[in-house]
């Protein structure tokens, strides 16, 4: 059984113009996006800037309210909770932010920032906060010595292992990883990446790993999801998407992808013209103005995802 389901999820913005702010039309951010997620599971989130997978993450754990669509954990749906259930909900449901910077409060000592989550949610006396600190702190490999310093005193890779720490304290059962490592250099992304692999194995987490890096989504994820323009387009296990991908865009999208043998060469899929506008996507599929192998249908119907065998889901006239 899935640990979460999302069934349709949709999240408008509107666009205001004119002096009373009235909305002139919709930024479909995410556009009718369904997916599950079983229990010690990385499902990958892949797409260019501006398709909509931070917004996916977000619209999960609320912290912007969906326009549409069910979230279910453990059997509830997190739409129909009010802000103190919704409240304690969240110690099970995490996110690890992109920026291990700014999403450090730069006035609080590192074991304060770690002790937070705990402080508001357990009745915890000082030392067992500070021992759950502790290990917390050794688990993700920082030095305890450092417990008291403050986020501009650490590099980038120790910064994003706070962050984690932080994810952790109150023994969450997913965590929303949202483009972890982007911010951070390749031999450092290496360890961040192992770190979680290895806390996932000991903990049993689940993880939706938000990323744009095609490599990093290959080494830790168990199921892939592409999104183009709101929607997912193909959604399959790693080793079937990277080894066999159906859909146009993900082709696209691997053929970018740095091969480290100089001796094999990959040929590059180009795509002509630029993403469409999310206040006004093309009619059809979103992706044909762009798709190589396009033909009449994809131009006015919109296809839908459907199993092509196996559990590999496809978005596509052509390729289903």
């Amino acid at each position: 059984m899935a640990l979460l389901e999302v069934e349709n999820l949709k999240k408008y913005f509107p666009v205001q113009r004119g002096i009373l702010s009235r909305a002139a039309g919709y930024v479909k951010a995410v556009d009718g996006v369904s997916f599950s997620l079983k229990q010690g599971e990385t499902l990958g989130l892949v797409g260019e800037s501006g398709c909509g997978k931070t917004t996916v993450g977000r619209s999960l754990l609320r912290l912007i309210e969906p326009t549409e669509g069910r979230v279910i954990f453990n059997g509830q749906d997190l739409r129909e909770l009010d802000r103190g259930k919704m409240r304690k909900v969240r110690a099970s449901l995490q996110i690890i932010f992109q920026d291990p910077f700014s999403s450090l409060n730069p006035r609080m000592s590192v074991g304060d920032i770690i002790a937070e989550p705990i402080r508001n949610h357990l009745n915890l006396t000082r030392s067992e906060i500070r021992n759950r600190v502790t290990l917390l702190m050794e688990r993700v490999g920082l030095h305890t010595t450092h417990m008291n310093r403050y986020p501009h005193e650490f590099s980038g890779g120790q910064r994003q292992r706070i962050g984690i720490a932080r994810a952790l304290a109150l023994n969450p059962l997913i965590i929303i990883c949202d483009e972890p490592v982007s911010a951070l250099d390749v031999s450092i992304q290496a360890q961040v990446i192992n770190l979680l692999a290895q806390l996932q194995e000991q903990m049993n987490l689940a993880y939706l790993f938000i990323a744009h890096d095609l490599s990093v989504v290959e080494h830790i994820s168990d199921r892939v999801a592409v999104m183009y323009l709101g929607r997912i387009v193909e959604m399959a296990s790693s080793a079937e998407l990277y080894a066999s991908p159906r859909h146009p865009y993900s082709q696209s999208l691997l053929s970018a992808v740095p091969v480290p043998d100089p001796d094999v060469h990959r040929e590059r899929i180009l795509l002509q013209g630029d993403v469409p506008s999310p206040i006004d996507p093309p009619s059809g599929c979103s992706f044909h103005p762009r798709c190589f192998a396009r033909e009449d249908i994809c131009s006015h119907d919109a296809p839908v995802l459907r199993d092509i065998g196996g559990g590999h889901q496809v978005a596509c006239h052509l390729r289903a």
